[in-house]
């Protein structure tokens, strides 16, 4: 019998499948949903540090007074992170699997105080979900860079809590950050954000907003850096995210070196009962091809087998194209 159970951040799961960070986890019903339908563990939903700066924008408005600001400001946070803290004890009590909390920063800061109470209101894990716009012209990328760096760095010297550092793939050179994302204190990775998309409307002429959910093509760069990334350093674990919609895909990130995948938009489609049947097809086609477990096939197919570097590597189409008529 096929044993899909692996170590990751240094968590036990019964699963590779983790239910990603979403609206579905923030519902103590549905986390013994995931939990039922064979999730190895949940990542509750992230608390923004956009929105809570938003929010207090929103209630103080134009308003002159420092000392009101400052006032609102403690309490829309206070308020803000208490339901998250009461959100993370509800679901330690209600499930078995790891719980990972979320949390969604653009600096750092006052986060290394939350993250400590995070941990002692039993988080399984952190998974910090990171990403700053670079927007300022005159700044170097290592200086966007070092912002990742200080925020990890920061928190590992304040916490036990494995640490999970979601991010995107829009750096310059992806192996050198994420060895040193590494470096600071990261126990593993997730590869890669979903990010907030505008789309333009050409009739209405104003901007709105995409599609929230990913698709199936949506696998092919999480791929790709995953294998690459595996490759280069197979005790690296990785969380695959986006992309994510069958056991098919599942499959594939481990065969790539992924450790564990998220999923996401999966659910919101197909429904919790789909952690279920992405589990079964793994464990069929592991008896189809006589894996016992997880680790004797996992980065089999990575960038370290040189027959494959080659296709990890290729950016340019070159001769698919040009032979098609």
């Amino acid at each position: 019998m096929a044993d899909l159970k692996t170590n990751f951040a240094g968590l036990t799961l019964k699963s590779p499948v983790i239910a990603g960070s979403c609206g579905l986890t923030a519902d103590v019903e549905k986390l013994r949903e995931m939990e039922k339908n064979g999730a190895g563990a949940v990542i509750l939903k992230s608390v923004f540090e956009e929105q809570i700066r938003m929010d207090v924008q929103k209630m103080t408005g134009n308003s002159d007074s420092s000392e009101e600001g400052d006032y609102l400001r403690n309490y829309v946070r206070a308020n803000t992170l208490q339901q998250y803290i009461d959100l993370v004890k509800a679901a330690k009590k209600s499930i078995s699997i790891p719980v990972i909390a979320s949390i969604n920063c653009i600096a750092d800061g006052e986060w290394v105080s939350f993250a400590k109470e995070l941990e002692q209101a039993g988080a399984d894990a952190l998974e910090l979900n990171v990403f700053v716009l670079p927007l300022d012209e005159f700044k170097e990328s290592v200086e966007t860079e070092n912002i990742y760096y200080s925020i990890v760095k920061h928190l590992r010297s304040q916490v036990k809590l494995p640490l999970i550092v979601k991010i995107s793939h829009y750096f310059t050179n992806l192996p050198t950050f994420v060895a040193k994302l590494k470096a600071v204190g990261a126990d593993a990775i997730t590869l890669f954000n979903r990010f907030y998309e505008p789309d333009i409307d050409i009739e209405q002429l104003t901007v709105g907003v995409a599609s929230v959910f990913s698709n199936p093509q949506d696998l092919r760069t999480t791929l790709r850096w995953t294998g690459i990334l595996a490759g280069k350093n197979p005790q690296l674990q990785i969380s695959a995210s986006t992309g994510v919609h069958g056991g098919e895909a599942v499959v594939k990130m481990l065969l790539a070196g992924a450790t564990t995948v998220q999923i996401c938009s999966a659910m919101y489609e197909e429904g919790v009962e789909t952690i279920q049947t992405m589990n079964r097809f793994v464990a069929s086609w592991m008896e189809k091809h006589d894996f016992c477990n997880i680790e004797q096939f996992r980065g089999k197919l990575s960038y370290a087998d040189i027959e494959n570097a080659a296709r990890y590597e290729r950016a340019q189409f070159m001769k698919y194209f040009s032979d098609r008529k």
